[in-house]
């Protein structure tokens, strides 16, 4: 459950929250995906297409009648979708934020299991937030950093953390669920970041950019990238050598960011970046239980 979004939704007033609850074979979303819909609109995606459209209809009946709803569907016999598979969705209408955990029966009179458990069982649903994996700190609101935020704001398991120098350096509204952070000087901020913490730096200053990469080598990271062309990391490089750290520490800083056979735009080095932060977590998911990162 990403109760941020909840929230954000609930704002606005009653909130017919849709869940995947469960799926059985080729779906275009996994078990706990979820949309939240209102008069007027809605965000999140339970995969598009078909299943998406009957579930805005769903939930627009919930919004009216308030009556929960568990819809089990074959995607093929019911919605025409290749998919093959099926997904059972939960729809229930919100007035005010549920608890955490949160233990409700959505059909039957069956009692609650004893056993602990996740999603839909015996017809009672059962939810945790969904507490992000991945920090991610993006130093810099400029074009590229507006651009990049605004890609990955929504990438499921990253938990956004923004900062620049001054509030006027941020736009007006910024993503749901990003984490906005004022820094007259930024390169001390690095030692809150998590250690795991993976860092993009691209901020309006050189210098900036250095004490950051600095700072960054001497707290630990888990990845970092640094946007600038081939002239300006050379020097980097040697700066950061002049510092006291070694080449292989050194090389752990990918520069430049994104995919340069993409172009220079803002929103294609978003792109590029975002592609390389979805590989990475696929890379680490594919990675043997106990083996080394």
């Amino acid at each position: 459950m990403n109760r941020a979004a909840l929230e954000a939704a609930l704002a606005r007033g009653p909130v017919a929250r849709v869940a995947v609850a469960e799926t059985r074979g080729s779906v275009p979303r996994e078990a706990g995906a979820e949309m939240r819909v209102w008069d007027g609109g809605f965000d999140g995606t339970i995969g598009g297409g078909a299943l998406e459209w009957r579930a805005l209809a769903l939930a627009r009946e919930t919004l009216a009648d308030g009556r929960t709803r568990v819809e089990r569907m074959p995607l093929g016999p019911a919605l025409a979708q290749c998919c093959g598979g099926a997904v059972t969705l939960v729809v229930e209408r919100l007035k005010a934020m549920p608890p955490d955990p949160w233990l409700r029966r959505v059909e039957g009179d069956r009692p609650a299991p004893s056993a602990p458990f996740e999603g839909l069982r015996d017809g009672w649903m059962r939810e945790t937030a969904r507490v992000p994996a991945r920090a991610l700190w993006v130093w810099g609101a400029g074009h590229v950093g507006r651009a990049l935020v605004a890609v990955v704001a929504p990438l499921p398991d990253l938990a956004v953390t923004w900062i620049d120098v001054a509030e006027d350096r941020f736009p007006d509204r910024i993503p749901e669920g990003v984490a906005r952070l004022v820094a007259a000087d930024p390169p001390r901020l690095m030692a809150r970041a998590p250690e795991d913490a993976e860092h993009l730096v691209l901020t309006h200053s050189h210098e900036i950019d250095l004490a950051l990469c600095h700072a960054a080598l001497a707290r630990g990271f888990r990845a970092c990238g640094l946007i600038g062309s081939a002239t300006k990391w050379a020097r980097f490089r040697s700066r950061l050598r002049a510092l006291g750290h070694g080449d292989d520490a050194i090389a752990r800083i990918a520069c430049p960011i994104g995919d340069p056979a993409l172009g220079k735009h803002p929103q294609a080095i978003a792109v590029g970046v975002a592609a390389a932060l979805l590989s990475r977590q696929s890379a680490a998911a594919a990675q043997p239980e106990g083996s080394a990162a």
